[in-house]
């Protein structure tokens, strides 16, 4: 096992990795940004460095910034947590070139699974339903380019090859508007990630957003644990996620997870990875592999009772997965909401200072945040500011403990959007279940009207 590994994170998922390092008896090397001096890991680390200014370009960015700091405090392995470079294929590969090892899947993994005209093409190979669509990325020819999306079926989505996050993507519902939105997305592909790549799909009209954790190891083992709901979005960002997902029977999910367990095992996937699909009238389809551990997690730590972050850290290091597929066991039901620091309804960022924060407490109720009393939010980096997650026996107990956590919660000196958590807690939809990608969208514009 690892003596010493270094956080190349901030904020809630730096902290959090922390803690799986102390569980474990390994030192964790902190780095952050003059922004961040003042945060609660930073104190709390056994060596902080600093590598850089605010500007997460020139600090959380900064690869020769974090391997340079690695070096001088003889850290062993690198966790990169998510967002900032944790997908980043280059970065894993520098890493592992400089002596340490990358907590993650291996550059070849991450830049097969990052492309999502690879990623199709190998998850095809290994049996995962996807969306129909191009076979490949289009090419410039606009006769072909037509005849892809007459086959298709309008409306169809057009997406970068190397996007993410909910970038880089337009619907189109006639074949007039094609080709303009084809040349438009190239151009944004390439400016925003360096590939103008692009691919079309059939653009589904009312889908969930259901994923499926996986776990794997070296030793070409891996298990699912289970399935979580995300289809609680605004502009493909997620807001509220939940496992299991309402509704669903488990031989759907049984029968995908194993297929995406077998995946991981064809294409020599190592450490934690979320398969995600679109779920429309009983059928799942393949959209994209994220390579690193989700936002989302602890909703799946609790129903699973396994701990993804321990996990990751053990099989980075060689160890075999401590368990099969067989031994897991789902309990229970479990909700997610992220608090971000920003207007519950504009959506506006709402950096500052807090004045007061009192987080909830008792029984089932789990809060991952870095923010305390006193905590200056700065304004440069995402407005997430931590996670309230419950746990119950039943999905009522848990939307029952839900309303409670966030009846207790007091943050004050900037806005949060726990307000429009609240609603969405007591909104009649939600609370039977089964709400698609576009309902809180729809929800909002109502809600505005």
């Amino acid at each position: 096992m690892f003596k010493k590994i270094l956080i190349a994170n901030r904020g809630e998922i730096a902290l959090r990795v922390q803690r799986a390092c102390r569980e474990m008896g390994i030192k964790a090397v902190m780095v952050y940004s003059e922004a961040d001096r003042d945060a609660k890991y930073v104190r709390l680390a056994d060596e902080a460095v600093c590598i850089g200014p605010a500007s997460s370009t020139h600090s959380y960015l900064n690869m020769p910034a974090i391997i340079s700091a690695a070096e001088v405090t003889d850290a062993e392995a690198i966790h990169p947590g998510y967002g900032f470079l944790s997908e980043n294929a280059d970065f894993a590969e520098r890493v592992e070139k400089s002596g340490f090892t990358f907590i993650g899947p291996s550059p070849d993994s991450i830049r097969l699974m990052g492309d999502k005209v690879s990623a199709k093409q190998a998850m095809i190979r290994a049996g995962v339903p996807c969306v129909p669509g191009s076979e490949g990325a289009l090419p410039d020819d606009p006769v072909v380019i037509k005849r892809t999306a007459k086959a298709v079926g309008y409306p169809v989505i057009i997406k970068a090859a190397g996007g993410g996050g909910g970038r880089g993507m337009r619907v189109v519902h006639t074949e007039a508007a094609l080709l303009h939105a084809v040349q438009t997305t190239k151009a944004e592909a390439g400016a925003a990630f360096g590939n103008a790549e692009v691919y079309m799909e059939k653009f589904l009209q009312n889908p969930r957003h259901i994923e499926i954790q996986i776990l794997a190891d070296k030793h070409r083992n891996a298990v699912y644990l289970g399935e979580r709901d995300c289809s609680m979005q605004r502009r493909h960002q997620k807001v509220i996620e939940e496992a299991p997902a309402p509704g669903i029977p488990r031989r759907l999910i049984e029968k995908i997870g194993e297929r995406c367990a077998a995946a991981c095992k064809k294409i020599g996937y190592r450490g934690a990875g979320t398969f995600e699909f679109l779920f429309e009238n009983g059928e799942f389809y393949f959209i994209e592999m994220n390579t690193r551990v989700q936002v989302e997690h602890p909703v799946t730590e609790w129903i699973s009772g396994v701990d993804i972050v321990r996990t990751q850290i053990a099989v980075a290091a060689g160890e075999k997965l401590p368990f099969t597929q067989r031994q897991v066991q789902l309990r229970g039901h479990a909700i997610e909401c992220r608090i971000n620091a920003e207007d519950a309804y504009k959506f506006t960022p709402s950096p500052g200072r807090i004045t007061t924060w009192h987080a909830p407490g008792g029984p089932g109720v789990r809060v991952d945040s870095h923010a305390y009393t006193n905590y200056f939010v700065p304004p440069n980096y995402d407005s997430m500011i931590g996670k309230i997650i419950v746990h119950g026996d039943t999905r009522e107990q848990a939307l029952a403990r839900m309303r409670t956590a966030l009846a207790e919660t007091v943050i004050e000196g900037i806005k949060t959007n726990i307000p429009l958590h609240r609603e969405l807690m007591v909104d009649a939809s939600f609370v039977a279940g089964g709400t698609n990608i576009h309902y809180l969208e729809e929800w909002l514009s109502q809600r505005e009207r």
